[in-house]
């Protein structure tokens, strides 16, 4: 039995006429009720009654009248959603992301892209660095929106870098640095920092090492926090800086104050990761696109090509 024989039946059943059956699907009548016959053979029951006058269905043949026409419409479906789903406009897309560094990009790009593939479900997963990397390298992750991976979080990970930021000091509004138009980088160097932790976050340690490579000593951590609510709070009540970059203003609002680091020409960084060897959907390329778009019309400087580690 195939999905032709069915087809033949429906046309067949709802016209109640092989003439007029036979021009809709344009099939030749003989062949049509030769089709049809073959069909009733193989299931060794009577779907139709025939006379001169037309055809008229059987008890057997009105239930399954019914049963076909569900299955076909159930057929019809699921070639429509595979072909959708090839076209990248149905399905579900898992995105990784860090919640501070993103807040400028991601919540246009989501929105964007719901408005263009509503029938796409984005379902996304707050994670820290390396859990964002071991999803992508275990496929529970098609994409993750983060900062650039360093040192051996690189292996196997493609990185996309869609903005870069300049760096900025944020401070509360009593400390002696808020009367400065902006903070030089070695006036930063000797004060009690503010950071995320070092298991959740390395590459924040890797990149304050990096900065403050040429100082004698190691910039001098104060507080570890596991959330940028966390590290707002633990500034505000001045237990010590915290070195971000101006999106950070979205996440703090007014409780902090924000300055311009001078003296380093070292940016901040966020971009598309994905696995080297992993399958990114049609879906996954086209948000990836709106990444882009809404990327170019942000507040940071151009980004740079991807590249592979």
């Amino acid at each position: 039995m195939e999905l032709r024989h069915l087809r033949y039946f429906l046309a067949v059943g709802e016209a109640l006429n092989f003439t007029k059956a036979s021009a809709q699907l344009r099939v030749a009548q003989p062949a049509l009720s030769r089709q049809v016959q073959d069909l009733e053979d193989e299931i060794g029951v009577d779907l139709l009654r025939r006379s001169p006058r037309g055809v008229t269905l059987t008890g057997e043949g009105k239930l399954f009248l019914e049963e076909v026409r569900e299955l076909l419409k159930r057929a019809d479906e699921s070639v429509e959603k595979v072909r959708a789903l090839a076209r990248g406009e149905y399905g579900e897309l898992h995105v990784g992301y860090a919640p501070s560094p993103t807040v400028e990009i991601l919540p246009p790009a989501l929105t964007a892209f719901q408005k263009a593939v509503p029938r796409v479900k984005v379902l996304l997963h707050d994670l820290s660095t390396d859990e964002l990397l071991a999803g992508l390298r275990n496929a529970t992750l098609e994409l993750a929106i983060m900062v650039p991976p360093t040192g051996d979080q690189t292996a196997g990970i493609q990185f996309e870098v869609l903005r870069t930021y300049p760096l900025c000091v944020a401070m509360t509004a009593a400390h002696p640095f808020a009367r400065m138009k902006s903070i030089a980088l070695e006036k930063l160097a000797a004060e009690p920092l503010v950071t995320f932790r070092r298991k959740d976050y390395p590459e924040s340690y890797r990149f304050l090492d990096r900065l403050f490579a040429s100082f004698p000593t190691k910039p001098r951590i104060a507080v570890e926090c596991d959330s940028a609510s966390s590290l707002i709070t633990e500034v505000e009540a001045g237990r010590g800086l915290a070195l971000v970059t101006p999106i950070f203003k979205h996440v703090a609002g007014k409780r902090l104050l924000f300055r311009p680091l001078t003296g380093t020409t070292e940016v901040a960084s966020i971009g598309i990761a994905r696995a080297t060897k992993g399958d990114v959907t049609p879906a996954g390329e086209k948000f990836c696109e709106i990444l882009r778009e809404i990327s170019d019309g942000a507040s940071g400087a151009k980004p740079k090509p991807a590249r592979s580690f």
